[in-house]
Protein backbone atom coordinates (compact mmCIF):
# COMPACT_ATOMS: atom_id res chain seq x y z
CA UNK A 1 0.00 0.00 0.00
CA UNK A 2 1.38 3.81 -0.82
CA UNK A 3 -1.27 5.55 0.89
CA UNK A 4 0.64 8.12 2.17
CA UNK A 5 3.44 8.11 -0.47
CA UNK A 6 0.37 8.35 -3.16
CA UNK A 7 -1.11 11.28 -1.02
CA UNK A 8 1.67 13.29 -0.28
CA UNK A 9 2.50 13.63 -3.98
CA UNK A 10 -0.99 15.27 -4.64
CA UNK A 11 -1.04 17.38 -1.34
CA UNK A 12 2.59 18.65 -2.84
CA UNK A 13 1.04 19.14 -6.81
CA UNK A 14 -2.22 20.76 -4.66
CA UNK A 15 0.05 22.33 -2.57
CA UNK A 16 1.56 24.43 -5.56
CA UNK A 17 -1.86 25.63 -7.14
CA UNK A 18 -3.17 26.73 -4.23
CA UNK A 19 -0.07 29.04 -3.63
CA UNK A 20 -0.23 30.31 -6.65
CA UNK A 21 -4.42 30.31 -6.35
CA UNK A 22 -3.28 32.55 -2.79
CA UNK A 23 -1.00 34.67 -5.54
CA UNK A 24 -4.64 34.92 -7.81
CA UNK A 25 -6.63 35.84 -5.00
CA UNK A 26 -4.76 38.27 -3.87
CA UNK A 27 -4.31 40.12 -7.38
CA UNK A 28 -8.51 40.22 -7.18
CA UNK A 29 -8.13 41.35 -3.73
CA UNK A 30 -6.04 44.29 -5.14
CA UNK A 31 -7.35 45.04 -8.52
CA UNK A 32 -11.32 44.71 -7.49
CA UNK A 33 -11.97 44.71 -3.62
CA UNK A 34 -15.17 43.31 -2.74
CA UNK A 35 -16.98 45.43 -4.54
CA UNK A 36 -19.83 44.87 -7.63
CA UNK A 37 -17.49 43.46 -10.32
CA UNK A 38 -15.69 41.39 -7.61
CA UNK A 39 -19.20 39.80 -6.33
CA UNK A 40 -20.10 39.16 -10.05
CA UNK A 41 -17.45 37.45 -11.04
CA UNK A 42 -17.20 34.74 -7.94
CA UNK A 43 -21.31 34.16 -8.42
CA UNK A 44 -19.96 33.33 -12.43
CA UNK A 45 -16.81 31.49 -10.81
CA UNK A 46 -19.10 29.54 -8.83
CA UNK A 47 -21.73 28.78 -11.54
CA UNK A 48 -20.09 26.13 -13.58
CA UNK A 49 -18.13 24.78 -10.39
CA UNK A 50 -21.33 24.33 -8.95
CA UNK A 51 -21.96 21.59 -12.03
CA UNK A 52 -18.42 20.31 -11.93
CA UNK A 53 -18.48 19.49 -8.41
CA UNK A 54 -22.48 17.85 -9.25
CA UNK A 55 -21.73 16.42 -12.23
CA UNK A 56 -17.73 15.74 -12.54
CA UNK A 57 -15.72 15.64 -9.48
CA UNK A 58 -19.06 14.64 -7.75
CA UNK A 59 -21.62 11.93 -8.61
CA UNK A 60 -19.79 11.25 -11.67
CA UNK A 61 -16.96 10.59 -10.16
CA UNK A 62 -17.90 8.47 -7.23
CA UNK A 63 -19.59 6.29 -9.82
CA UNK A 64 -17.37 6.02 -12.75
CA UNK A 65 -14.06 5.64 -10.48
CA UNK A 66 -14.85 2.52 -8.27
CA UNK A 67 -16.26 0.52 -11.91
CA UNK A 68 -13.42 1.37 -13.85
CA UNK A 69 -11.36 0.29 -10.92
CA UNK A 70 -12.87 -3.02 -10.46
CA UNK A 71 -13.27 -3.56 -14.02
CA UNK A 72 -9.47 -2.63 -14.61
CA UNK A 73 -8.75 -5.08 -11.57
CA UNK A 74 -10.87 -8.06 -13.06
CA UNK A 75 -10.67 -7.96 -16.76
CA UNK A 76 -8.03 -5.41 -17.68
CA UNK A 77 -7.33 -2.28 -18.96
CA UNK A 78 -8.42 -2.58 -22.56
CA UNK A 79 -11.75 -3.43 -21.26
CA UNK A 80 -12.27 -1.09 -18.66
CA UNK A 81 -10.73 1.61 -21.59
CA UNK A 82 -13.74 0.61 -24.11
CA UNK A 83 -15.82 1.45 -20.98
CA UNK A 84 -14.26 4.49 -20.75
CA UNK A 85 -15.15 6.13 -24.05
CA UNK A 86 -18.47 5.24 -24.18
CA UNK A 87 -18.73 6.59 -20.93
CA UNK A 88 -17.46 10.14 -21.69
CA UNK A 89 -19.06 9.55 -24.91
CA UNK A 90 -22.30 9.81 -23.50
CA UNK A 91 -21.34 12.33 -20.58
CA UNK A 92 -20.02 14.74 -23.80
CA UNK A 93 -23.38 14.98 -25.15
CA UNK A 94 -25.21 15.56 -22.14
CA UNK A 95 -23.12 18.09 -21.78
CA UNK A 96 -23.16 20.18 -24.71
CA UNK A 97 -27.23 19.93 -24.46
CA UNK A 98 -27.10 21.46 -20.86
CA UNK A 99 -24.68 24.07 -22.04
CA UNK A 100 -26.78 25.03 -24.31
CA UNK A 101 -29.46 25.47 -22.10
CA UNK A 102 -28.18 26.76 -19.61
CA UNK A 103 -27.04 30.15 -22.02
CA UNK A 104 -30.49 30.50 -23.10
CA UNK A 105 -31.91 30.64 -19.30
CA UNK A 106 -28.81 31.94 -18.01
CA UNK A 107 -30.42 35.98 -16.97
CA UNK A 108 -33.42 33.02 -15.14
CA UNK A 109 -30.88 31.25 -13.47
CA UNK A 110 -28.66 34.06 -12.16
CA UNK A 111 -31.35 35.69 -10.73
CA UNK A 112 -32.53 32.85 -9.16
CA UNK A 113 -28.86 32.19 -7.42
CA UNK A 114 -28.43 35.40 -6.54
CA UNK A 115 -31.82 37.01 -6.39
CA UNK A 116 -30.40 40.08 -3.88
CA UNK A 117 -28.51 41.23 -7.00
CA UNK A 118 -32.03 43.00 -8.28
CA UNK A 119 -30.91 45.29 -6.10
CA UNK A 120 -28.16 46.52 -7.88
CA UNK A 121 -28.73 46.11 -11.30
CA UNK A 122 -25.19 46.92 -12.00
CA UNK A 123 -23.51 43.22 -10.37
CA UNK A 124 -27.07 41.56 -11.89
CA UNK A 125 -25.70 42.27 -15.30
CA UNK A 126 -22.06 41.62 -15.00
CA UNK A 127 -23.28 38.72 -13.26
CA UNK A 128 -24.78 36.96 -16.34
CA UNK A 129 -22.03 38.76 -18.69
CA UNK A 130 -19.19 36.76 -16.92
CA UNK A 131 -21.24 33.68 -16.58
CA UNK A 132 -21.62 33.67 -20.27
CA UNK A 133 -18.15 33.23 -20.79
CA UNK A 134 -17.09 31.10 -17.84
CA UNK A 135 -20.06 28.29 -18.25
CA UNK A 136 -18.83 26.01 -20.92
CA UNK A 137 -15.73 25.59 -18.72
CA UNK A 138 -18.21 22.85 -17.68
CA UNK A 139 -17.89 20.97 -20.99
CA UNK A 140 -13.82 20.75 -20.62
CA UNK A 141 -13.65 20.16 -16.99
CA UNK A 142 -15.97 17.60 -16.78
CA UNK A 143 -13.98 15.75 -19.39
CA UNK A 144 -10.74 16.89 -17.54
CA UNK A 145 -12.55 14.98 -14.11
CA UNK A 146 -12.99 11.86 -16.00
CA UNK A 147 -9.87 11.59 -17.73
CA UNK A 148 -8.57 12.26 -14.39
CA UNK A 149 -10.52 9.47 -12.91
CA UNK A 150 -9.15 7.03 -15.21
CA UNK A 151 -5.19 7.75 -14.27
CA UNK A 152 -5.99 8.13 -10.36
CA UNK A 153 -7.54 4.17 -11.15
CA UNK A 154 -4.28 3.44 -12.92
CA UNK A 155 -2.39 4.95 -9.98
CA UNK A 156 -1.30 7.91 -11.47
CA UNK A 157 -2.25 10.78 -9.57
CA UNK A 158 0.52 13.32 -10.36
CA UNK A 159 -1.64 14.32 -13.79
CA UNK A 160 -4.67 15.35 -12.32
CA UNK A 161 -3.27 16.96 -9.30
CA UNK A 162 -1.34 19.19 -11.44
CA UNK A 163 -4.35 20.33 -13.78
CA UNK A 164 -5.05 22.93 -11.71
CA UNK A 165 -1.98 24.72 -11.62
CA UNK A 166 -3.27 25.41 -15.42
CA UNK A 167 -6.00 27.75 -14.24
CA UNK A 168 -4.25 29.93 -11.68
CA UNK A 169 -1.26 30.14 -14.05
CA UNK A 170 -3.61 31.42 -16.69
CA UNK A 171 -5.66 33.56 -14.69
CA UNK A 172 -2.66 35.22 -12.71
CA UNK A 173 -1.33 36.06 -16.36
CA UNK A 174 -4.89 37.36 -17.19
CA UNK A 175 -5.14 39.78 -13.93
CA UNK A 176 -1.24 41.47 -14.77
CA UNK A 177 -2.49 41.63 -18.62
CA UNK A 178 -5.48 43.56 -17.89
CA UNK A 179 -5.79 45.59 -15.28
CA UNK A 180 -6.44 49.31 -16.23
CA UNK A 181 -9.68 48.94 -15.00
CA UNK A 182 -12.50 47.22 -12.78
CA UNK A 183 -14.64 46.07 -15.76
CA UNK A 184 -11.39 45.21 -18.11
CA UNK A 185 -10.15 42.89 -14.94
CA UNK A 186 -13.26 40.97 -15.08
CA UNK A 187 -13.48 40.12 -18.44
CA UNK A 188 -10.14 38.98 -18.35
CA UNK A 189 -10.59 36.97 -15.36
CA UNK A 190 -13.73 35.08 -17.35
CA UNK A 191 -12.05 34.60 -20.28
CA UNK A 192 -8.98 33.19 -18.84
CA UNK A 193 -11.23 30.29 -16.83
CA UNK A 194 -12.43 29.59 -20.26
CA UNK A 195 -9.25 29.51 -22.07
CA UNK A 196 -8.16 26.95 -18.95
CA UNK A 197 -10.22 24.58 -19.02
CA UNK A 198 -9.41 24.20 -22.79
CA UNK A 199 -5.59 23.64 -21.79
CA UNK A 200 -6.91 21.47 -18.82
CA UNK A 201 -8.31 19.10 -21.21
CA UNK A 202 -5.46 18.64 -23.49
CA UNK A 203 -2.99 17.95 -20.70
CA UNK A 204 -5.03 15.14 -19.06
CA UNK A 205 -6.04 13.58 -22.51
CA UNK A 206 -2.14 13.52 -23.35
CA UNK A 207 -0.93 12.70 -19.88
CA UNK A 208 -3.90 9.48 -20.17
CA UNK A 209 -2.43 8.59 -24.06
CA UNK A 210 0.78 8.21 -22.33
CA UNK A 211 0.14 6.04 -19.61
CA UNK A 212 -1.30 3.73 -22.26
CA UNK A 213 -5.09 5.17 -22.28
CA UNK A 214 -6.09 5.16 -26.38
CA UNK A 215 -9.17 6.58 -26.10
CA UNK A 216 -10.94 7.04 -28.93
CA UNK A 217 -14.73 9.00 -29.32
CA UNK A 218 -17.23 6.54 -30.16
CA UNK A 219 -21.24 7.25 -31.05
CA UNK A 220 -23.07 7.65 -27.54
CA UNK A 221 -25.00 5.09 -26.94
CA UNK A 222 -26.95 3.71 -23.78
CA UNK A 223 -25.21 0.47 -23.01
CA UNK A 224 -25.75 -2.03 -20.06
CA UNK A 225 -22.27 -0.34 -18.48
CA UNK A 226 -23.81 3.47 -19.58
CA UNK A 227 -26.83 1.97 -17.84
CA UNK A 228 -25.38 0.58 -14.13
CA UNK A 229 -23.24 3.83 -14.11
CA UNK A 230 -26.53 6.04 -14.42
CA UNK A 231 -28.07 3.98 -11.70
CA UNK A 232 -25.41 4.49 -9.28
CA UNK A 233 -24.85 7.70 -9.99
CA UNK A 234 -28.39 9.13 -9.77
CA UNK A 235 -28.37 9.15 -5.67
CA UNK A 236 -24.99 10.80 -5.96
CA UNK A 237 -26.36 12.97 -8.20
CA UNK A 238 -28.96 14.33 -5.71
CA UNK A 239 -26.26 13.86 -2.73
CA UNK A 240 -23.87 15.72 -4.65
CA UNK A 241 -26.79 17.91 -5.56
CA UNK A 242 -27.12 18.48 -1.72
CA UNK A 243 -24.23 19.52 -1.37
CA UNK A 244 -24.26 22.30 -3.92
CA UNK A 245 -27.86 23.68 -3.13
CA UNK A 246 -26.06 24.26 0.19
CA UNK A 247 -24.00 26.34 -1.21
CA UNK A 248 -25.83 27.96 -3.63
CA UNK A 249 -28.43 28.88 -0.44
CA UNK A 250 -25.33 30.33 1.24
CA UNK A 251 -24.27 32.85 -1.71
CA UNK A 252 -28.70 33.25 -2.45
CA UNK A 253 -28.38 34.47 1.63
CA UNK A 254 -25.71 36.13 1.12
CA UNK A 255 -26.48 38.41 -1.34
CA UNK A 256 -29.37 40.07 0.15
CA UNK A 257 -26.54 40.74 2.27
CA UNK A 258 -24.43 44.41 1.97
CA UNK A 259 -22.56 44.81 -0.80
CA UNK A 260 -19.03 42.86 0.20
CA UNK A 261 -20.46 40.03 2.35
CA UNK A 262 -20.11 37.34 -1.43
CA UNK A 263 -16.53 38.24 -1.27
CA UNK A 264 -16.14 37.88 2.13
CA UNK A 265 -17.28 34.55 1.91
CA UNK A 266 -15.18 33.91 -0.99
CA UNK A 267 -11.89 34.31 0.31
CA UNK A 268 -12.45 33.08 3.61
CA UNK A 269 -13.14 29.80 1.72
CA UNK A 270 -10.43 29.81 -0.09
CA UNK A 271 -8.35 29.80 3.00
CA UNK A 272 -10.34 27.25 4.23
CA UNK A 273 -10.13 25.08 1.13
CA UNK A 274 -6.50 24.81 1.48
CA UNK A 275 -6.26 22.27 3.96
CA UNK A 276 -9.89 20.95 2.52
CA UNK A 277 -7.89 20.33 0.18
CA UNK A 278 -4.18 19.17 1.00
CA UNK A 279 -5.41 16.71 3.42
CA UNK A 280 -9.25 15.59 2.45
CA UNK A 281 -9.54 15.68 -0.98
CA UNK A 282 -5.86 14.13 -1.50
CA UNK A 283 -6.37 11.43 1.09
CA UNK A 284 -9.99 10.60 -0.89
CA UNK A 285 -8.78 10.77 -4.53
CA UNK A 286 -6.27 8.07 -3.45
CA UNK A 287 -8.77 6.29 -1.10
CA UNK A 288 -11.35 5.67 -3.51
CA UNK A 289 -9.68 3.29 -6.05
CA UNK A 290 -7.64 1.79 -3.19
CA UNK A 291 -10.71 0.87 -1.10
CA UNK A 292 -12.45 -0.31 -4.55
CA UNK A 293 -9.92 -2.59 -5.16
CA UNK A 294 -10.03 -4.37 -1.56
CA UNK A 295 -13.51 -5.10 -1.67
CA UNK A 296 -13.52 -6.23 -5.33
CA UNK A 297 -11.12 -8.92 -3.76
CA UNK A 298 -12.52 -9.56 -0.59
CA UNK A 299 -9.86 -7.55 1.45
CA UNK A 300 -12.14 -6.09 3.96
CA UNK A 301 -8.87 -6.08 6.74
CA UNK A 302 -6.97 -3.94 4.32
CA UNK A 303 -9.99 -1.94 3.96
CA UNK A 304 -10.31 -1.58 6.98
CA UNK A 305 -6.38 -0.80 7.84
CA UNK A 306 -6.50 1.83 5.21
CA UNK A 307 -9.37 3.58 6.40
CA UNK A 308 -7.62 4.31 10.26
CA UNK A 309 -4.79 5.01 8.60
CA UNK A 310 -6.41 7.60 6.63
CA UNK A 311 -8.13 9.01 9.44
CA UNK A 312 -4.75 9.29 11.83
CA UNK A 313 -2.51 10.99 8.71
CA UNK A 314 -5.61 13.49 8.52
CA UNK A 315 -5.88 14.61 11.65
CA UNK A 316 -2.60 15.13 12.70
CA UNK A 317 -2.51 17.46 9.81
CA UNK A 318 -6.46 18.81 10.30
CA UNK A 319 -6.27 19.18 13.85
CA UNK A 320 -3.28 22.00 13.94
CA UNK A 321 -4.31 23.78 10.96
CA UNK A 322 -8.26 24.22 12.24
CA UNK A 323 -6.49 25.91 15.25
CA UNK A 324 -3.99 28.00 13.84
CA UNK A 325 -6.82 29.15 10.99
CA UNK A 326 -8.68 30.06 14.33
CA UNK A 327 -6.55 31.70 15.88
CA UNK A 328 -5.00 33.65 13.31
CA UNK A 329 -7.30 34.22 10.95
CA UNK A 330 -7.04 37.71 11.00
CA UNK A 331 -3.56 38.41 10.75
CA UNK A 332 -3.56 35.56 7.54
CA UNK A 333 -6.04 37.70 6.45
CA UNK A 334 -4.42 40.94 6.63
CA UNK A 335 -1.32 39.58 5.39
CA UNK A 336 -2.42 38.00 1.99
CA UNK A 337 -4.95 40.12 1.23
CA UNK A 338 -5.47 44.18 3.13
CA UNK A 339 -4.10 46.26 0.32
CA UNK A 340 -5.38 48.76 -1.90
CA UNK A 341 -8.94 48.31 -2.80
CA UNK A 342 -9.11 45.48 0.43
CA UNK A 343 -9.23 47.46 3.36
CA UNK A 344 -8.99 46.86 7.16
CA UNK A 345 -12.73 46.83 7.16
CA UNK A 346 -12.98 44.11 4.82
CA UNK A 347 -9.58 42.24 5.88
CA UNK A 348 -11.80 42.29 9.65
CA UNK A 349 -14.89 40.75 8.54
CA UNK A 350 -13.48 38.47 6.37
CA UNK A 351 -11.65 36.52 9.13
CA UNK A 352 -14.22 36.36 11.37
CA UNK A 353 -15.85 34.55 8.46
CA UNK A 354 -12.77 32.12 8.30
CA UNK A 355 -12.99 31.25 12.75
CA UNK A 356 -16.62 30.24 11.69
CA UNK A 357 -15.40 28.25 8.53
CA UNK A 358 -12.69 26.38 10.20
CA UNK A 359 -14.37 25.13 13.03
CA UNK A 360 -16.09 23.00 10.67
CA UNK A 361 -12.09 22.41 8.81
CA UNK A 362 -12.37 18.57 10.67
CA UNK A 363 -15.86 17.61 9.84
CA UNK A 364 -15.42 18.99 5.98
CA UNK A 365 -12.55 16.49 5.94
CA UNK A 366 -13.89 13.35 7.64
CA UNK A 367 -16.52 13.93 5.46
CA UNK A 368 -14.66 12.85 2.63
CA UNK A 369 -12.96 10.03 4.49
CA UNK A 370 -15.86 8.15 5.52
CA UNK A 371 -17.88 8.60 2.21
CA UNK A 372 -15.59 6.64 0.56
CA UNK A 373 -16.04 3.48 1.96
CA UNK A 374 -20.12 3.63 0.75
CA UNK A 375 -18.83 5.24 -2.93
CA UNK A 376 -16.28 2.15 -3.01
CA UNK A 377 -18.96 -0.65 -2.01
CA UNK A 378 -21.21 1.46 -4.83
CA UNK A 379 -23.75 2.40 -2.37
CA UNK A 380 -24.38 6.00 -2.65
CA UNK A 381 -27.94 6.09 -1.02
CA UNK A 382 -26.46 6.88 2.50
CA UNK A 383 -24.41 9.84 1.55
CA UNK A 384 -27.46 11.23 0.38
CA UNK A 385 -29.51 10.90 3.17
CA UNK A 386 -26.17 12.61 5.65
CA UNK A 387 -26.48 15.19 2.87
CA UNK A 388 -30.06 16.07 2.68
CA UNK A 389 -30.16 16.19 6.59
CA UNK A 390 -26.66 18.60 6.50
CA UNK A 391 -28.95 20.41 4.53
CA UNK A 392 -31.96 20.58 6.66
CA UNK A 393 -29.55 22.09 9.11
CA UNK A 394 -28.10 24.26 7.30
CA UNK A 395 -31.06 25.96 5.76
CA UNK A 396 -32.33 26.25 9.69
CA UNK A 397 -29.32 27.74 11.11
CA UNK A 398 -28.67 30.15 8.06
CA UNK A 399 -32.41 31.19 8.76
CA UNK A 400 -31.75 31.57 12.51
CA UNK A 401 -28.11 32.79 12.31
CA UNK A 402 -28.42 35.51 9.43
CA UNK A 403 -30.15 38.47 11.56
CA UNK A 404 -27.83 38.61 14.45
CA UNK A 405 -24.46 37.31 12.44
CA UNK A 406 -25.22 38.12 9.38
CA UNK A 407 -22.22 36.57 6.63
CA UNK A 408 -20.60 34.98 9.61
CA UNK A 409 -24.04 33.13 10.13
CA UNK A 410 -23.79 31.66 6.93
CA UNK A 411 -20.47 30.58 7.37
CA UNK A 412 -21.27 29.02 11.11
CA UNK A 413 -24.64 27.29 9.50
CA UNK A 414 -22.19 25.50 6.74
CA UNK A 415 -19.85 24.36 10.20
CA UNK A 416 -22.77 23.33 11.71
CA UNK A 417 -23.99 21.17 8.89
CA UNK A 418 -21.24 19.29 8.32
CA UNK A 419 -20.88 18.10 11.69
CA UNK A 420 -24.02 16.96 11.76
CA UNK A 421 -22.95 15.05 8.42
CA UNK A 422 -20.10 12.96 10.39
CA UNK A 423 -22.10 12.02 12.89
CA UNK A 424 -24.52 10.26 10.61
CA UNK A 425 -22.18 8.82 8.81
CA UNK A 426 -20.34 7.44 11.35
CA UNK A 427 -23.30 6.24 13.40
CA UNK A 428 -24.33 4.36 9.93
CA UNK A 429 -20.67 2.90 9.54
CA UNK A 430 -21.09 1.45 13.00
CA UNK A 431 -23.85 -0.23 12.57
CA UNK A 432 -22.69 -1.89 9.42
CA UNK A 433 -19.39 -2.94 10.91
CA UNK A 434 -17.71 -0.63 8.37
CA UNK A 435 -15.80 1.29 10.93
CA UNK A 436 -13.26 -0.26 13.66
CA UNK A 437 -10.98 2.10 15.06
CA UNK A 438 -7.67 0.11 16.01
CA UNK A 439 -5.26 0.14 18.68
CA UNK A 440 -3.42 2.66 17.33
CA UNK A 441 -5.87 4.97 16.10
CA UNK A 442 -7.27 4.87 19.97
CA UNK A 443 -4.14 5.24 21.08
CA UNK A 444 -2.56 8.21 18.73
CA UNK A 445 -6.09 10.40 18.10
CA UNK A 446 -6.37 11.85 22.14
CA UNK A 447 -2.42 12.23 21.89
CA UNK A 448 -3.15 14.05 18.94
CA UNK A 449 -5.69 16.38 20.54
CA UNK A 450 -3.76 17.04 23.66
CA UNK A 451 -0.83 18.54 21.47
CA UNK A 452 -3.49 20.31 18.99
CA UNK A 453 -4.95 22.17 22.39
CA UNK A 454 -1.21 22.94 23.71
CA UNK A 455 -0.24 24.13 20.36
CA UNK A 456 -3.07 26.33 20.39
CA UNK A 457 -2.22 28.58 23.63
CA UNK A 458 1.47 28.53 22.24
CA UNK A 459 0.25 30.50 19.23
CA UNK A 460 -2.14 32.92 20.87
CA UNK A 461 0.83 33.88 23.40
CA UNK A 462 3.31 33.96 20.33
CA UNK A 463 0.10 35.69 18.59
CA UNK A 464 0.24 38.26 21.39
CA UNK A 465 4.06 38.42 21.62
CA UNK A 466 4.16 39.89 18.05
CA UNK A 467 1.35 41.70 18.31
CA UNK A 468 3.09 45.31 17.96
CA UNK A 469 5.34 43.87 15.53
CA UNK A 470 1.62 43.06 12.96
CA UNK A 471 1.42 46.88 13.38
CA UNK A 472 4.51 48.52 12.12
CA UNK A 473 5.02 47.04 8.66
CA UNK A 474 6.66 43.80 9.46
CA UNK A 475 3.40 41.70 9.12
CA UNK A 476 4.82 39.11 6.83
CA UNK A 477 7.83 38.09 8.57
CA UNK A 478 5.91 38.24 12.22
CA UNK A 479 2.90 35.77 10.90
CA UNK A 480 5.95 33.32 9.39
CA UNK A 481 7.76 33.50 12.72
CA UNK A 482 4.60 32.81 14.49
CA UNK A 483 3.46 29.85 12.40
CA UNK A 484 6.99 28.43 12.28
CA UNK A 485 7.16 28.46 16.04
CA UNK A 486 3.46 27.23 15.99
CA UNK A 487 4.06 24.38 14.11
CA UNK A 488 7.64 23.00 15.65
CA UNK A 489 5.59 23.42 19.27
CA UNK A 490 3.28 20.88 17.73
CA UNK A 491 6.02 18.66 16.17
CA UNK A 492 7.75 18.51 19.49
CA UNK A 493 4.60 17.57 21.71
CA UNK A 494 2.97 15.61 19.14
CA UNK A 495 6.59 13.56 19.31
CA UNK A 496 6.87 13.57 22.84
CA UNK A 497 3.58 12.11 23.99
CA UNK A 498 3.89 10.02 20.92
CA UNK A 499 1.04 11.01 18.97
CA UNK A 500 3.31 10.23 15.69
CA UNK A 501 6.57 8.50 16.06
CA UNK A 502 10.14 9.13 13.86
CA UNK A 503 9.80 5.76 12.78
CA UNK A 504 6.52 6.50 10.83
CA UNK A 505 8.12 9.20 8.87
CA UNK A 506 11.57 6.94 8.27
CA UNK A 507 9.22 4.35 6.71
CA UNK A 508 7.90 6.56 4.47
CA UNK A 509 11.46 7.12 3.08
CA UNK A 510 12.67 4.20 3.18
CA UNK A 511 9.69 1.68 2.28
CA UNK A 512 7.35 1.44 -0.48
CA UNK A 513 4.87 -0.71 1.33
CA UNK A 514 4.17 0.28 4.95
CA UNK A 515 1.16 -2.17 6.54
CA UNK A 516 2.07 -1.80 9.90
Amino acid sequence: MQLLRSVTTIAGLTAISRILGFARDILIASFLGAGPIADAFFVAFKFPNFFRRLFAEGAFNAAFIPLFARLYASEGLEKATRYAEQIMAVLLLALLLFVAFVEVTLPWLIYGLAPGFKETPERLQYAINFTRITFPYILFISLSACLGGILNSLGRFSSAAAAPILLNITMITALLSFNKNFETTGQGLVWAVMIAGIGQYLWLYYSSYVSGVRLKWVRPRVTPVVKKLLQTMIPGSISAGVVQINLFFDVMIASFLPTGAVSFLFFADRLNQLPLSLIGIAMSTVLLPLTAKHLQRGEMEAAIYTQNRALEYSMILTLPATIALMVLAHPIISVLFERNHFGAYEALETSKVLVAFASGLPAYILIKILSTVFFAKLDTRTPLKAALLSLAVNVVSNLILIVPLKHVGIALSTALAAWVNVIYLLRILSKENLLKFDARLKTRLPRIIFSTVLMGFAIKILDWSFKCYFCYGYKPISLIIVILLGGASYSGLALASKAFHLRDIAKYFTRKNFQS
